[in-house]
């Protein structure tokens, strides 16, 4: 199975630059595409625009913060993408684009005008806006701020100022106010530096370790691991300048250095990032970090890997409808999808993607952009990564270009005592390039025990327990009843071996839920077995190798569920038993040939279905 290959120039998108194949060989794209791109996405905004340019009211439904605060999204996130494509060309872009944010300014800070945008208050949305608004502020100075009159330049001040002595989540909100009061510093405005400290201290306490932060308390491991907490600490510097310690800076850089090597990883062959997460519909900002770490100094990457990286994951976007035709970024993944979003998410919030243009602010004759490209890692061999940080495994192979991620760490609940429902982007036991979970939440990737009512248990919070070479493992508790499982990866496979306590009960468990917009993948099943496999030869495939009996697996079908596809299918078996062995395979390798025995110690020896064999302890 290969990923599909679509036109360089789809119908939505009339008029990108030709491929080059010499100095992109693997994904043809250039800077030219780039720009391209962002041009097609300002250019789609301007109907939306109110008549003072200070909000851009997009078609959708409104956030909970209301269509106040989403106006002013829409202009905060889409003036970050202007500022990166005016500084990048040193400000040669049509006069209208620079004439059309300073409008906005003006009508947008001016609290007398009708347009005017909401304050900055305690832990309301305007905080993170007003973060977007001081980065493209800073990126665009020379033709922007510096070129302001005196009157908008004090409304500026008087709106960001807010943020001094105000409240943030305590999050990556957090960077928001460092951001934000490092402008108002640049600018001789008033700023506190207590809190800009402060706000880059908290940040020292979420890491821990191998380029990992959680974004605030608990293990929130995500995406804004890369697009906020390493991203805007390379961006203060920026603003800093001098004023940033040297020894912060240092600090951030070598652990987004170390995060980089990990990046690198959750890309397919085909671009697609790892679907995993909140805020899924910021789509290719996953690519923002890879340009951080060339703007910091901080990456292992070869120029040519970082380029290949980012313009994969853009272009897939591109090929899959993204913009649509309106040259819109709407509220979902490919095409406009609920499932993905938050009660934060508003019409304007997937301009956050705008980050993934960052690359644009490194010089045209930048090795980043002249080199060839090179491969990814998907791209040449088969790896299986430990990470215990978040508590995933992540294995990825190259006949397919498939990235898997196994989960036994992340659940994003807060710390104990306090609980909450199952999310279905954290709680899930893998996650893919290839495919996404079913939403709301489906039988895919889970192991539920049944109340007698039927009623699937949730997995709730995880207790990683270890995650080292090429196995990973942690426990929950169902109905009462400890679940401990472990899972050991290898090629395309996962094998989970799940010891349950306490009396025999129903346990259903789940395979990867595929997706297709063209027709409902085909389903098989029989004795202990059940599997899905699309048209074009992606198969999710679940067989049961110990304890789960006879019985026939089934295949759940629906629709309307799935990001990647409006029809999907996951395969399931149902059985009983304090010990159960599954295994699991996305892909187009074999499924058959697996065993599992246990040894007389109550340790479990299984076997792939290439005959590697490996022994999971009791």
């Amino acid at each position: 199975m290969t990923a599909p290959q679509l036109s360089d120039d789809p119908t939505h998108l009339p008029g990108l630059p030709p491929a080059d194949p010499l100095r992109s060989p693997l994904t043809g794209w250039t800077r030219a595409h780039w720009e391209a791109l962002a041009d097609r996405l300002l250019d789609g905004l301007r109907p939306y625009a109110t008549p003072g340019l200070a909000q851009y009211r997009l078609p959708g439904p409104a956030s909970h913060s209301g269509a106040w605060s989403d106006g002013l999204e829409g202009f905060a996130r889409s003036f970050l993408l202007a500022a990166f494509r005016i500084a990048g060309s040193g400000g040669r872009v049509g006069p209208a684009l620079i004439e059309r944010y300073a409008a906005g300014l003006a009508a947008g800070t001016d609290p007398h005008h009708p347009e005017h945008w909401p304050p900055v208050a305690d832990r309301a949305q305007p905080m993170v806006e007003a973060a977007s608004i001081a980065l493209a502020l800073h990126e665009s100075r020379p033709w922007l701020w510096d070129l302001l009159d005196d009157r908008v330049r004090d409304q500026v001040v008087a709106w960001l100022g807010d943020f001094v002595g105000a409240t943030a989540n305590d999050s990556n909100w957090r960077l928001f106010q460092v951001i934000t009061e490092e402008f108002l510093a640049s600018v001789g405005a008033p700023h506190s530096r207590a809190e800009i400290d402060a706000g880059l201290a908290r940040l020292d306490d979420w890491y821990r370790g191998g380029g990992w932060y959680t974004d605030g308390d608990g293990k929130k491991f995500d995406y804004y691991n890369g697009w906020a907490l390493h991203l805007y600490p390379v961006l203060w510097a920026r603003i800093a300048g001098p004023r940033a310690n040297p020894d912060t800076v240092a600090r951030h850089r070598a652990r987004l250095r170390e995060f980089l090597g990990v990046h690198q990883l959750f890309f397919g062959s085909d671009g697609a990032p790892v679907h995993q997460g909140r805020s899924l519909t910021y789509r290719f900002a996953a690519a923002a970090p890879l340009w951080a770490g060339v703007l910091a100094d901080a990456t292992p990457l070869p120029p040519g890997r970082t380029r290949r990286l980012a313009s994969g994951a853009l272009k897939h976007f591109a090929e899959h409808g993204v913009p649509d035709e309106r040259g819109l970024l709407t509220l979902g993944w490919y095409r406009p999808f609920p499932g993905v979003l938050q009660r934060y998410s508003g019409p304007a919030s997937p301009y956050w993607a705008a980050k993934a243009f960052l690359g644009l602010l490194l010089p045209a004759d930048h090795p980043v952009w002249t080199a060839t490209e090179e491969p990814g890692p998907v791209d040449t061999a088969d790896s299986v990564l430990a990470l215990p940080a978040p508590g995933w495994l992540i294995h990825s192979t190259a006949a397919d270009g498939i990235v898997r991620l196994v989960n036994h760490g992340t659940d994003r609940l807060p710390p104990p005592p306090a609980t909450d429902d199952d999310s279905p982007h954290y709680a899930k036991l893998a996650y893919s390039t290839a495919t996404a979970p079913e939403t709301p939440l489906g039988p895919d990737n889970h192991l539920a025990l049944l109340a007698p009512d039927g009623t699937p248990s949730p997995r709730g919070r995880i207790h990683p327990l270890r995650c080292e070479g090429r196995t990973a493992a942690s426990w929950h508790e169902a109905l009462g009843r400890r679940v401990e499982t472990v899972s050991v990866v290898h090629g395309p496979w996962e094998i989970r071996v799940h010891r349950i306590s306490g009396d025999n009960t129903p346990v259903r468990e789940g395979g990867w839920a595929l997706a297709d917009d063209t027709a409902p993948p085909a389903a098989e099943s029989g004795p202990g077995r059940a599997l899905a496999r699309r048209t074009d030869g992606l198969t999710s495939a679940l067989v049961g190798l110990y304890g789960w009996g006879e019985e026939a697996g089934t295949v759940v079908a629906a629709e309307g569920t799935n990001a990647y596809g409006r029809y999907s299918a996951t395969p399931v078996l149902e059985g009983t038993g304090p010990l159960l062995v599954t295994l699991v395979m996305l892909g187009t390798a074999p499924h058959t040939g697996a065993s599992a025995r246990v040894d007389g110690d109550g340790g479990v020896r299984v076997r792939f279905p290439d005959g590697v064999s490996e022994r999971v302890a009791p």
